[in-house]
Order: structure tokens, then sequence, then C-alpha cells
């Protein structure tokens, strides 16, 4: 049996074209391209300005059921897709989200699709890639270094250092810097106060990065941070410390969206990356709206399962946006069905064709769940050697039932050739009409009740609750003005509940929220629930250690 490459070594045997070329197909002059190397390039804001005129594509959210160590391949279907359509003649782009380096040397791998449904250059886009979240990173830390040397020189704004709310961040996951106090060592290093760091995709710079229209907006979101409060518990902004325009610098490149291709020489934007389960989870606004001026098809993805991604990617993205998505793929393996029907992941590779049945009410419910927002969907079944025909019959027969449709995709071993059918199928629901898309919630209800809204609704709760404390401040936000506001649930992403053990698709559990955030520069408050951290911490056996340079000189280890 020949052995099976790597996604890193099938990425390194690319034949990948220039990116001019590449940018040419969507009819972007060289002259509009700022090239990072051959392979990548940024566009420029003066590019994307002039498209304002043109129709709009259709958009395509592929989503997914709830991830389990099995794997689901939610990035790899997505420009396994994006290749299939183009390659049954249609016009299409890609549009993911960038790699964090925290899951790429913890456990979760890169973000750049596998197999032989890859984006290119894949070394590059799971490390450094252009540097958007390095200016991110500064950014954020510069608002709170300039925090620091305020209270330092004289605090002329009154600022209570009990109440800072602005913390730091580092894109790495590092669970010894969540919980620290700075400023030790003396009158000459300030004030010392208990503060932490957070991952940079929970950044509110990283969401507001990834919603911002342009600069000028850019800078304006930046202005509306909230760092903390006065002793008189007034709000204190970012513009207070004159920090927006100095911000807005650092992030100037990273704004534009950054260009790449697919293993099949297809355009892909590859742009922002809030996490799904502590943040927003989609790709910026900037590149979705872009391709859509630029392609017939946009496809696009939200992080982790449709609980999480989906519901964020429609509550809040396309809320803020004005995007009206025309079809949804909910990408599920029979691997991790099976997990969800009690299967141990040792024995994936048995045909367990009453275990799979059992799971199969996590994928029913985010069906249902797609389908509240008024949009059209289909099943992409990512396919494995070790699935059996009885079990992929079961999924379709499943799905059936539901009155949709389960297509096996074979794009990680076959490329766009897999996939060609979902292609088609997309296709037929994004000119069907039948989207009439609309969020969960409204505008005017309280910030509580779209917590449980969200949490009866998506998750199948049964009750929230919250401290005082937490109620009080949501209560004071709408006080302030920030009533209208879509909320951000942090939350595990490995089940419908708080409880990450919790797999299939249970009913009337308890959502405890047990802190809020205010995010008035990206537009939405943030709902802390379970456990769920926002500075992840390395497994014990990270990815990192299996991450080397061979003696060629090339990296091994990325997946």
């Amino acid at each position: 049996m020949p052995s099976i490459k790597s996604d890193i070594e099938i990425a390194r045997a690319a034949a990948k074209k220039p990116i001019f070329e590449i940018g040419a197909k969507l009819g972007i002059p060289a002259d509009q391209l700022a090239p990072y190397g051959h392979d990548k390039a940024k566009v420029s804001a003066e590019f994307i300005a002039a498209q304002a005129g043109k129709k709009d594509g259709k958009l395509i959210l592929v989503t997914a059921i709830n991830p389990t160590p099995a794997g689901e391949g939610k990035t790899t279907t997505t420009v396994g897709l994006g290749d299939g359509l183009n390659r049954i003649g249609k016009k299409a782009m890609i549009c993911i989200r960038e790699a964090s380096l925290g899951p790429c040397f913890g456990a979760k791998g890169g973000a750049a699709g596998g197999g032989y449904a890859q984006v290119v250059p894949m070394e590059d886009i799971n490390l450094h890639f252009t540097g958007d979240f390095h200016a991110i990173t500064s950014a954020h830390n510069l608002l709170a270094a300039m925090i620091d040397n305020h209270i330092y020189w004289g605090n002329e704004e009154n600022i209570d250092v009990r109440r800072i709310a602005w913390r730091r961040v580092m894109d790495m996951n590092d669970r010894a810097l969540r919980s620290m106090v700075s400023s030790l060592g003396g009158v000459a290093n300030g004030f010392p106060r208990q503060g932490g760091f957070d991952i940079t995709v929970a950044s509110e710079v990283m969401a507001i990065l990834c919603l911002a229209t342009d600069l000028k907006d850019l800078e304006r979101r930046l202005g509306d941070i909230i760092i903390g409060y006065r002793f008189d518990r007034t709000p204190v902004h970012a513009r207070d410390l004159k920090a927006d325009g100095a911000m807005a610098v650092l992030l100037k490149d990273a704004m534009q969206p950054n260009l790449v291709q697919t293993l099949e020489n297809n355009p892909a934007f590859v742009h922002g990356g809030p996490f799904a389960n502590i943040a927003h989870g989609c790709n910026s606004v900037t590149a979705t709206k872009t391709a859509l001026k630029l392609a017939d098809y946009a496809v696009t993805e939200a992080g982790f399962g449709a609980d999480l991604g989906a519901e964020k990617f429609f509550d809040i993205k396309c809320r803020k946006a004005g995007l009206r998505p025309d079809a949804a793929v909910i990408v599920a393996t029979v691997r991790a069905l099976k997990m969800n029907g009690g299967v141990k992941k040792e024995e994936l590779g048995t045909e367990d064709v009453v275990a799979l049945k059992k799971g199969c009410a996590n994928l029913g419910r985010h069906v249902a769940n797609v389908r509240r927002f008024g949009v059209p969907v289909v099943v992409a079944i990512n396919h494995f050697v070790s699935d059996t025909d009885a079990e992929i019959a079961a999924v379709k027969e499943f799905v059936s039932r539901l009155g949709a449709e389960a297509i096996l995709c074979q794009h990680w071993a076959k490329g766009s050739a897999g996939i060609e059918e979902l292609a088609h199928k997309v296709v037929e629901l994004a000119e069907s009409g039948q989207a009439k898309f609309q969020p969960l919630y409204g505008d005017d209800i309280s910030l509580f009740e779209k917590i449980e809204i969200v949490a009866s609704k998506i998750y199948h709760a049964g009750e929230v609750t919250a401290d005082k404390a937490v109620r009080d401040q949501l209560q004071t936000w709408e006080q302030q003005g920030y009533g209208k506001l879509p909320v951000c649930i942090a939350k595990t992403q490995y089940s419908f509940s708080t409880d990450p053990n919790l797999r299939g698709a249970p009913e009337g559990h308890i959502v405890p929220v047990r802190e809020v955030r205010l995010s008035a520069g990206a537009g939405f408050v943030v709902a802390i629930t379970g456990e769920i951290t926002t500075m992840p911490g390395l497994p014990k056996s990270p990815s990192a250690e299996r991450i080397f340079l061979n003696e060629q000189g090339y990296i091994e280890g990325l997946f």
C-alpha cells in the first residue's frame, strides 16, 4: 500500500503560480497588490474601495458539527468546495481565517486545510504569515502600556486601577499568564495591580479589525474601546488616552486582506482570526465583502461547531455587516458522529452503525439550528478511508429524514474531483432563492434575554444562571447605551452544553455565566460561561514537541 503523504509534504510539492497571476484571475492589477514574496500579497485599500458599486455574488457558509478528537475537516471542506465550484465552471473565491500560533503549537494544529484541499504556502499561513497577528498584538499592548503610563504620570483621567478592564495579549497558549500582578519593584515601575494575558485571537482589537469596513471605521472603533472606569464609574475610552491614532497606524497594513491560492491555483483570502469559542470566530468583513464583489461565489467558514461559529457569523458578523448568506454547508464525519454516539477514539475504525445513528442527534441539532436563521442547508460527509458503506448510508438516510441531503465528499484525497457533487448542490441551493435570512434575536431586547435566547434555542439549555454582579453589570451597560449590542457567548466548542464531555444533543442543561465583558469598539458583549478561559494552556504533549527543521532546512510536524 502506498504511503500517505502528510499535509505539509503535499503543500511543499504544490505547483504554485506567482501571486500576480492569481490576482489577475480576479481582475486585480499588479500595482494594487503588495507582494510578500512570490506567493502571497495584500490587496490595496484603494482597489477594495473601487469595488463598492459592483454586484455581490452568492455567500456560502461552511460550518460543522461539534468538534471531536476524531476530526471534522471544516477548513478542508471550505477549501475543497471553493476548488469544486471552480472545477464546475463557477467563479468562486475562498475566505478563511488566519492561524493562531497557540493551537498550531498546542493541540489543534494549523488552519490551512488538509490533504489535497489546502491553501498555500501552508508553512507561512500557519506561522507568522504577513505579520497581521503581530500587529494586532502590538496595537493591543500599546494601549495597555499607555494605560499604565497615564496612571504613572498623574492619572489625569482619574482611572480607578481596581476597575481597569484592558488586559494584555500574546499569540501563544500560556496558562501561567492568565492572572498576574504587574508593576512590582518600587516607585519607578508604577502602581502594582492585578491583571493578566489573553490570547491574541481573543483580543477586542482582533474583533475590531475583522468587523471594521475601512481605516476610518477602524480608528473610530479603536477609540470606542473601554479600557476601564473612573472613580465616579464613568467609562474611560482609548481615545481619552489618545491611543487610537497610534493603534490604527500599527494596524494599517493588517487591515488589507491577504491573497493566497489553493493547491489548484484558485484564489483565497486568508484574513483575521478570532477564535469561535472565546470570540466571534469569523474572518474579516473586508475580505468577505471584497470576495463577494470579485467572484460569483464566496465560500467562507465559521469556527468550530455551528452552535458557536455559525451562530456568531449570523448574529454578529452578518448583522453588523449587512451580509445575507445564500446557503450553508454543515460538515460531519462518520468518525465524529460515532464519537458523539459513545465510541472511544481507539475503536473508531470498527463499523458501528448503532452508535453512529445515536451520534447523528448532534448533526440533526445543527441542521435545525442553521435553519432557524432562514438559510438552506446541505450536509457534507467528509470521507475517511475507514468509513463503511453502511455507515455512510445511515448518515444519508438520517439527513434525508430531516428534509435535507447529505453528500459524500472526498476532497481530502482527490481535491476538487472529489467534491463536484457538493459543488452542484450548493449552486442549486444558492440560486434557488430559498434563503430568507434573519438573526436569531432583535436588537431591542435586554442583553441577558439575548443570552437566554441563544442558550435556549441553539444550545437547548433549560436555564441560564448568573450572579447578581453579572446581571447588574449588564443593566449598567444598557443604561449607558449599549443595550442594542449582540452577545458573543464564550463556551466550550465540544458540546452544546458548557460541559466539554457531554456529547450528542443534550437538553435542559444549565448555562452558568460567570463573567461579562463589554467590547464597545467591536460592538458586542462577551458572556463567559462554564470553565472556558480566554488564555488557553498547552496540552501534556503539545504539537511543539514534534515540530522541527529537517536536515534540508524544511519544516516538519506542522499539520
